[in-house]
């Protein structure tokens, strides 16, 4: 697959590892110089005015390195940046501080006093206190500090991470400067991705380019997000000789008595991508709403079903799960024993299923049933979604979706974060929507891999077009009657 689009996630070690390699190279002043430079590209682009009031926090390490470059870069460009700055440690902090002393900038302590004098004016704030290698907690002063420029209520732009926030962590923050934006250099941190840590970060960039190889960037990365291309090129695509027989035969087996809704759900949603037939199976008795889709009854005895499966009517792939209930992950065995694609989602998300899923499974947990399947709490799951993506997927085997804002997809070789989504989407049966998509995906031939990740991003972009239609208060349905247009835009990326 190609990877000149990626973005990439990188943990703070990581980020550690990658300046220890580029000071080996004698390459860190080099990228370093690269990065202050689009940040002042970026600051110039967001306020071109140089009588823009600018207050620059300058902490002692690396970060504070990188403002004090941008400083430079802007006062060449006619900024008058107020500069305050905690004392250097860092030796590239300390070069580029004596360079900016030598243009004649000023650079004042960083106190209670210095502070308040500065933030009288109303000025932007471009925020390099603290970097990726802060540890929790803040020293009372800066704590102190953080405080005072939070009151202010000023637009603030923080260098890679807010300050005070733990780079690696989806938890939020004790306290940590609330940005307006965020500015990523080079790579993305999982806190800036994740809620709700990520609600202090603001607006968040794409990565500010440093210049470097990508295979830097990847050697370290925990994860990556796909530009929209990469996916789109995913998508099946039909030839006019196709018919519902090449489309893909998708069944859906879910529902008992008061959750009949929830395998309707996923029945529509994988008509609406693209499945050719699409059958749901049900011990109860479902109301043909969508006449589109055959409904058949689930056998007292499920035997005879794979008796069935095996002589006459064998799907593409098959969705389990959903509103079933109790008899769910009994199910998902037999289903799994069939050795089709298959979709587990829902009530088939039991622990008994460890170790039991072959290569074209997808498991789609939300946190709760993540949770569940790792016999933890929900919190553990949110702290860190990215190592709870990979623990389930070690633990279960196959592709597993695991859903949140954003969702994550851990595959057996890597991690993947998905782009896009709305906050509205936080209603019930979007889960099923979304199963119905990714079988009907691997009904039409996709991998397991191919699909989660095309599935997903397919998902959160309807989503968006739902939410620029309806607002607030969206439903599952919304999000599926979106989803062609959705198609539309990524097979054009």
């Amino acid at each position: 697959m190609p990877n000149s689009t990626r973005e990439y996630l990188l943990l703070s070690q990581g980020v550690a590892q990658l300046d220890a390699r580029l000071k080996q190279a004698n390459l860190l002043d080099i990228t370093m110089e690269h990065a202050g430079r689009n940040l002042a590209d970026e600051v110039t682009r967001r306020w071109p005015a140089v009588q823009t009031p600018l207050l620059v926090l300058v902490g002692s390490g690396a970060n504070g390195g990188d403002a004090l470059v941008a400083t430079r870069h802007l006062r060449a460009r006619g900024y008058d940046p107020v500069v305050v700055s905690l004392s250097a440690k860092h030796p590239l902090t300390q070069q580029n501080r004596r360079r900016l002393l030598a243009l004649g900038v000023q650079i004042a302590p960083l106190t209670r006093r210095s502070l308040l004098s500065s933030v009288k004016v109303r000025p932007i704030v471009l925020d390099g206190l603290l970097g990726t290698g802060f540890v929790p907690p803040l020293r009372p002063a800066l704590a102190e500090l953080i405080t005072l420029l939070n009151e202010a209520a000023l637009t603030v732009l923080s260098i890679d991470i807010p300050s005070g926030l733990a780079a690696d962590s989806a938890a939020p923050c004790e306290l940590c400067v609330q940005a307006s934006v965020t500015a990523p250099l080079g790579s993305l941190k999982p806190a800036v991705v994740y809620g709700p840590a990520n609600h202090a970060a603001g607006e968040v960039m794409p990565p500010l380019d440093l210049c470097l190889p990508r295979s830097y960037l990847a050697s370290q990365a925990i994860a990556q997000r796909l530009e929209d291309a990469e996916v789109g090129a995913w998508l099946p695509r039909r030839f006019a000789s196709a018919h519902k027989g090449t489309a893909g035969r998708v069944w859906i087996l879910g529902g008992h008595p008061g959750t009949v809704g929830a395998p309707l759900l996923s029945a529509r949603g994988a008509l609406r991508a693209g499945a050719g037939l699409v059958t749901l199976y049900s011990p109860a008795e479902v109301p043909l709403l969508t006449p589109e889709v055959m409904i058949r009854p689930w056998p007292q005895q499920p035997k005879t079903l794979s008796d069935e499966f095996l002589t006459r009517d064998k799907p593409d792939a098959v969705a389990v799960g959903m509103g079933l209930g109790p008899s769910a992950a009994k199910t998902a065995r037999l289903v799994l024993s069939w050795n089709v694609p298959v979709v587990i989602d829902a009530d088939a998300l039991q622990p008994e299923l460890a170790h039991l899923a072959h290569a074209n499974t997808i498991l789609t947990p939300h946190p709760g049933e993540a949770a569940r399947l790792l016999e933890t709490d929900t919190a553990h799951i949110t702290r860190n979604p990215l190592s709870a993506a990979r623990e389930l997927q070690q633990r279960f085997g196959g592709v597993v979706v695991l859903k949140g804002g954003p969702s994550t997809v851990a595959t057996p070789e890597a991690l993947f974060v998905v782009r896009g989504g709305h906050p509205g989407m936080a209603t019930a049966g979007m889960g099923d929507t979304l199963a119905g998509v990714l079988a009907a995906l691997l009904g039409q031939g996709l991998s397991a891999t191919q699909a989660a990740l095309v599935g997903t991003r397919l998902h959160t972009l309807a989503g968006e077009r739902a939410a620029q239609i309806h607002g607030y208060g969206l439903i599952a349905s919304d999000v599926t009657e979106q989803l062609g247009k959705a198609w539309q835009v990524l097979e054009r990326s």
